[in-house]
């Protein structure tokens, strides 16, 4: 047990990739890497992130399956802990639930970049009548990222009044990272049916799906397909938590093979029920299993797609 939570399978030893966290920074130098590029990374002002952390108290009511929060530490403490895995770049992911909070997020996300070395400038929107200038005054501070949470935010994300805010992120070329798929669960406007309808106004909109859209996977192969601009993270996918609920198709190896330049690292931390290891160790077993992939494969995913998506 670690911090409360069930050790990692010990029949998965000898599995590609970093057994432990203390593993991770030499198997990311043995890459021949400087260190990592987490896309999906979330940091959150103080009573905000207390606020998720008691939603995932109550896992078992929302999804059926326990959900301790695996780096439930103080702020100093994940920050430092991203160092020593050798994560030398990360997305600080915020998102609103309500009218009012997105530009006062970005705000935050912007002073938590200039204090924190590593940290990109993030920031977030909501269907609002200021969507359009809170997205324009990120884009004007430096923001690189950003993240847009259909399901948390329950909205719509083709209402009008985001419609002009998705046009700057676009003409901008900044990514933004979108949970739209049904997982962990479905809400009033989730689904990637949903969200294409964005991607025909805004065909140019560099988009990734967050945890590759599952649980529609193969919806988000055809939008990656019919998309120039459409990446997916890894975020929780082909871990051992995640495939008791919402397995990778059986065939995911062979079908990254075909998008091997648009996938992209992601974890979720410190909100995972695991340690950031085991989601390394899945990308490693992704990797080893299709001769098409291998470490050429594992450099993209990990250091260079997302570079390249932040723009360092």
């Amino acid at each position: 047990m670690t911090d409360g939570v069930p050790a990692e399978d010990p029949s998965r030893a000898g599995a590609p990739g970093p057994a432990h966290d203390d593993e991770v920074a030499a198997w990311v130098r043995g890459l021949g890497l400087e260190g990592l590029v987490d896309i999906h990374v979330h940091f959150l002002p103080e009573r905000v992130l207390r606020k998720v952390w008691e939603y995932f108290d109550h896992a078992e009511s929302h999804y059926g399956i326990r959900w301790p929060v695996y780096y439930r530490w103080p702020e100093p403490d994940r920050i430092a802990r991203l160092r020593s895995l050798g994560v030398h770049t990360f997305a600080p992911l915020v998102y609103p639930h309500r009218p009012g909070m997105a530009r006062w997020l970005n705000g935050w996300a912007r002073d938590f970049a200039d204090r924190v070395p590593g940290a990109v400038p993030t920031a977030t929107l909501y269907p609002e009548p200021s969507a359009a200038s809170d997205v324009a005054e990120a884009l004007e501070g430096g923001a690189r990222c950003f993240k847009a949470h259909v399901q948390v935010g329950a909205y719509d994300p083709r209402a009008p009044e985001l419609d002009p805010a998705w046009g700057l992120i676009a003409e901008a070329g900044v990514p933004v990272v979108v949970h739209c798929g049904h997982g962990p669960l479905r809400g009033e406007y989730t689904g990637l049916d949903v969200f294409e309808r964005v991607l025909e106004r805004h065909p140019g909109l560099v988009t990734v799906l967050a945890h590759a859209g599952m649980p529609e996977y193969d919806e988000a192969f055809a939008l990656v397909e019919r998309y120039p601009g459409v990446y997916l993270d890894t975020t929780m996918v082909g871990v051992p938590f995640t495939e008791e609920l919402m397995p990778a198709p059986r065939d995911w190896p062979a079908r990254l093979a075909g998008i091997a330049d648009r996938v992209v690292l992601g974890t979720d931390f410190p909100n995972i029920p695991y340690p950031y290891a085991t989601q390394l160790r899945a990308i490693a077993g992704w990797a080893a299993a299709d001769d098409r992939l291998g470490e050429p494969f594992l450099r993209a995913v990990l250091h260079d797609t997302p570079a390249k998506l932040l723009d360092l």
